[in-house]
């Protein structure tokens, strides 16, 4: 089930808003792949934390 208009899953509560948008895009991008819904929640919250700390520190180096 994709997620769109502030409906995210559970897990995603807590994170802050940038994250959990990314996050949210993430997953959905999975489950259009044919990624199995838990799967696509987990990843997509992981690599939404990686995107911004990699846009922090490259923020950093410059």
């Amino acid at each position: 089930m994709p997620w769109y208009n502030g409906d995210y899953p559970p897990s995603y509560k807590n994170q802050p808003l940038k994250i959990r948008e990314k996050a949210v895009e993430i997953a959905n991008a999975l489950l259009l792949d044919g990624t199995d819904e838990g799967i696509a929640i987990a990843t997509g919250l992981k690599k939404a934390r990686e995107y911004f700390d990699d846009l922090k520190n490259k923020a950093n180096n410059e």
